[in-house]
């Protein structure tokens, strides 16, 4: 039985019936919802070809035979979605049972049917994730990718239809939330299916516990010939096998020994103390020094209504007396005409006794005095009835009365919460809505109260609905605007962020700039260093060059007497040479000293043209950022 039941099945169940339960082969598409209890119209079918409805059902006749195993699923067939997602009532209705879900099983948030009608993305995420985390406690939503995590577990959950990543950018909007919505409801009845499977689960533990289930020869034969049963009529055209279904579920229960009483006892146990426990939580969890000032709350108005019941019935007992008092007039009035009438009847008696009367005369009277009698007991009988009515009708005066009175004070404390009353109050334009009791006043104290209160109030309530209207309207606007506004600031976000990409490429390229020029200065300075480097040598070099002419000079000198004439010659000489080189070094320097300042003065005009550049670009790139900024906050 266990192998049964633990085997899924990917096939849709093609008959959408929430209450039938199948003993083997159950699937989580067998249970899926309905939607019966959303009274979803049905598509009506206008030709004879086979349809595939949410759950994969399928009309068919009652002895039309199949003709696969496999082709009557319609398993490449897209399936249409049919629910009314876009019946105003239809969403309503979903609205409310998502409301009575959340509240019912605790939602964190503040949620109402009012957020419902168009939620934020936010929330319907805070809702996917309450109502998964039913399935799976450690669920946790991801940061990240919430648009692709979504469609992504309601497809792994074997949702049928396709939800777009782009509706969960906006899953408030009209055209959108009935979409989200539908998934949302389907995934709440998949949980209310996932706890019913526990129960059974949890049902059937204790019995699989206490006795060892062998899946044996007889239990394969019983499998075998409830398979072989249903399909052969399946084959014939049958679509439900109740009747097999207990059959099956008979044998097995014979075949295992299976105790019903225990089991009934035991299910009663455990709603007994499943109450229990419930109880037992609220009273853990209700605050005694709360539920004491209700109490005090609670009974400090059931005395303010018994003070006003006891006025009340002091006027009643007022009204009673005055009446008492009247009819002991009216009865001591009736007393005495009482008396006059017996004291003609003693006269009439005396002379019926000295008159002689016929016979006839005797029977007319004896009639007439029947008739009388019929007539004072049938006026006795309507003066009771009379009394009685009158008692009623004023016990029914004086609960009406009450039931007066406790309106009255709801209304004149509604009143004054709307700000109604007194007539001094913000919404009441100078009318009087305040009513006062009602005991002392009469038919046209209530005329004259209806014509004051129920004109100016039929008006107000006019005006008021007229701006709730106009009010939303105004509403609806504006989210469509706001919705507008946060699109145009993601472009503008968007927009900016290109910007602040720009600006980081241009500060590199800046960078980069900036270090090729210092690295061109220390070149420059390189070589200015390797020209100075020459200029010293060649320095050197011409004072070696004198020395050793002053050498040679000084040898000159000493043998100037005796080659004078070769001296001159090569003072001569020298002195040309001497010439030359001075002349050559000069030329050298001031050619290097030159180059040097062109170089130097190149240099400052590149840096200066660069830097200008730069300025120039960040001074243009400011002024489109603060174009861009004064556009983003115009809109």
């Amino acid at each position: 039985m266990s192998r049964a039941s633990s085997r899924l099945s990917e096939l849709p169940m093609r008959v959408a019936d929430s209450n039938r339960m199948s003993m083997v082969y159950t699937t989580p598409q067998s249970k899926q919802p309905s939607f019966g209890k959303l009274n979803i119209p049905k598509p009506q079918s206008v030709t004879s070809e086979r349809r595939t409805s949410f759950f994969g059902a399928r009309t068919s006749g009652a002895g039309l035979p199949r003709n696969s195993t496999l082709g009557g699923f319609g398993g490449a067939e897209k399936i249409k979605d049919v629910r009314p997602l876009h019946d105003k009532a239809f969403v309503q209705q979903c609205i409310r049972q998502l409301h009575e879900f959340l509240t019912e099983k605790g939602f964190p948030g503040s949620v109402s049917t009012k957020t419902l009608q168009s939620p934020s993305s936010k929330e319907f995420l805070k809702m996917f994730e309450f109502i998964y985390s039913q399935l799976d406690p450690t669920f946790q939503m991801p940061t990240s990718k919430v648009e692709e995590e979504v469609p992504r577990i309601l497809k792994d959950l074997g949702y049928p239809f396709a939800l777009s990543k782009s509706s969960m950018y906006s899953v408030g909007a009209p055209h959108t939330w009935p979409q989200v919505l539908g998934s949302l409801i389907w995934l709440i009845d998949t949980v209310k299916i996932y706890w019913y499977m526990s129960k059974q689960e949890l049902l059937f533990s204790d019995f699989s516990e206490d006795i060892s289930i062998e899946e044996g020869a007889e239990y394969n034969k019983l499998f075998l010939d409830y398979t072989a049963e249903t399909y052969s009529k399946f084959m014939q055209g049958a679509d439900t096998f109740e009747d097999e279904d207990e059959a099956y579920l008979a044998k097995l229960k014979k075949l295992y020994n299976v105790d019903e009483a225990l089991l009934a006892s035991m299910e009663e146990k455990h709603g007994i103390l499943s109450d229990e426990v419930e109880r037992l939580e609220k009273e853990s969890q209700t605050d005694r020094l709360m539920s004491k000032r209700m109490d005090k709350v609670r009974l400090q108005t059931d005395l303010k209504k018994l003070q006003l019941f006891r006025s009340n019935v002091e006027s009643f007992k007022a009204n009673l007396e005055s009446k008492c008092s009247e009819l002991n007039e009216e009865l001591e009035s009736t007393a005495q005409h009482l008396e006059s009438l017996k004291q003609e009847q003693d006269r009439l008696q005396h002379l019926l006794q000295n008159q002689k009367f016929t016979p006839a005369d005797v029977e007319r009277i004896n009639r007439e005095k029947k008739e009388l009698q019929q007539t004072i007991s049938s006026l006795t009988k309507s003066l009771e009835e009379a009394e009685q009515h009158m008692w009623n009708e004023e016990t029914a005066v004086s609960k009406e009365k009450e039931k007066a009175a406790l309106k009255l004070v709801e209304y004149n404390k509604l009143a004054r919460k709307l700000k109604l009353i007194p007539m001094s109050a913000e919404n009441a334009c100078g009318h009087d809505f305040e009513i006062r009791t009602i005991s002392d006043y009469g038919p046209s104290t209530m005329v004259q109260y209806k014509t004051q209160i129920q004109m100016p109030l039929s008006k107000l309530i006019s005006n008021v609905e007229e701006e709730n209207s106009r009010l939303t309207n105004m509403k609806l606007s504006l989210e469509e605007s706001v919705e507008q506004v946060n699109s145009n600031i993601l472009d503008k976000s968007n927009d900016l962020k290109q910007l602040r990409e720009q600006i980081r490429r241009l500060d590199e390229q800046l960078e980069h700039d900036m270090q090729e020029l210092a690295h061109e200065e220390q070149k420059w300075a390189a070589e200015v260093e390797s020209v100075e480097n020459h200029q010293k040598l060649l320095q050197k070099k011409v004072n070696q060059g004198y020395d050793e002419a002053m050498q040679q000079l000084k040898a000159a000198q000493q043998q100037y007497h005796l080659v004078l004439q070769e001296t001159k010659e090569e003072r001569r000489t020298v002195a040309n040479n001497l010439a030359s080189v001075f002349t050559t070094a000069t030329n050298h320097l001031t050619i290097a000293e030159k180059f040097l300042e062109d170089l130097h003065s190149r240099v400052q005009r590149v840096c200066a043209k660069a830097t200008e550049e730069d300025e120039a670009a960040l001074q243009k790139l400011r002024e489109m950022m603060k174009t861009f900024t004064s556009k983003a906050n115009c809109q």
